[in-house]
């Protein structure tokens, strides 16, 4: 009865608290689990040693790596840099700044600028002077006579008929042929006016016509004489002054920058790119390998 009641499987739980609650009544499981209790300060010894071995070398081929990289940026990157920016970039940019740049701002401003500006006030002068001054003059002096003619025929024909009409009804049919008369007067004052406002219509047209064509054959004199000139000098000082200075820079890149960097591109190939791959291959990746290994191996990692 004893037996079948102690006989019972092992209650689920850690491994170390089953082979206690085993100690507890077999001996022979207080020797099974000695061996555990001394395993673990040798995985620790093994993996702080593992540490060690794998670690330090790792971390002292960095602080090299890192030390070989100062060195190269300090005595070799830092002076081709500076030799570019005081022999190369400072002169290339003072003769851009000095040759082109300046001479191009004042050829914009002498030659392109001021004469268009000038050309503006002298056009703007034209306009106001040839077209807006005579409008503004001759609709003064159309308002002018429009105002005398009103009055003209107010108090010369209007209040005149009006009184003849009040005073002299009764001998109204024999008025009519002075009013026939009148009327032809009239007409022959409608016509004189015609005419004037005529004259004066086709003297604004041709006022505003000789205007335009004034300012036509000024704006070609002008093109002549000072654009096409212009465009031929800033041509001629394009393909003997920016042209030749452009080909020289970029003579001058291909022969200074662009060897010291196929320079520099195959002094970094032939050194650090070998170093870092051989570090790669032959330090870095067996190390991570070795340590991968020992881990799995002490059941570490999975």
């Amino acid at each position: 009865m004893t037996d079948r009641s102690t006989d019972h499987p092992p209650l689920p739980g850690r491994p170390g608290t089953q082979k206690v609650g085993r100690a507890a009544g077999d001996p022979q499981a207080v020797d099974a689990g000695e061996p555990a209790t001394v395993a673990l300060p040798l995985v620790a010894a093994v993996a702080r040693g593992v540490a060690l071995v794998v670690v330090l070398p790792v971390r002292l081929l960095w602080e090299l790596t890192a030390a070989v990289g100062g060195l190269v940026r300090r005595h070799l990157l830092e002076p081709v840099g500076r030799f570019l920016r005081r022999w190369l970039l400072a002169p290339l940019s003072w003769a851009v700044r000095r040759l082109l740049w300046l001479p191009l701002v004042w050829v914009a401003r002498t030659l392109l600028w001021l004469p268009l500006v000038w050309l503006g006030r002298g056009f703007a002068w034209a306009a106001r002077v040839l077209v807006w001054v005579p409008l503004v003059a001759l609709g003064g002096l159309l308002a002018v006579v429009g105002t005398a003619l009103g009055r003209a025929a107010r108090w010369l024909f209007w209040r005149p008929l009006v009184w003849l009409g009040a005073v002299l009804t009764p001998v109204g049919k024999f008025l009519w042929r002075g009013v026939g008369l009148l009327g032809g007067a009239l007409s022959w004052l409608a016509g004189g006016v015609w005419w004037m406002v005529r004259g004066l219509g086709r003297l604004v047209v041709a006022a505003v016509l000789g205007a335009w064509h004034t300012a036509g054959r000024l704006l070609r004199l002008l093109y002549r004489l000072l654009l096409r000139p212009v465009g031929r000098g800033l041509r001629w000082l394009w393909r003997h002054t920016v042209h030749p200075l452009a080909r020289g820079a970029r003579w001058v890149w291909s022969v200074t920058v662009v060897p010291v960097a196929h320079g520099v591109r195959t002094l970094w190939r032939a050194t650090v790119a070998p170093a870092t791959r051989w570090i790669r291959r032959s330090v870095l990746d067996p190390a991570r390998l070795a340590s991968r290994e020992v881990f799995s191996a002490l059941g570490l990692r999975r």
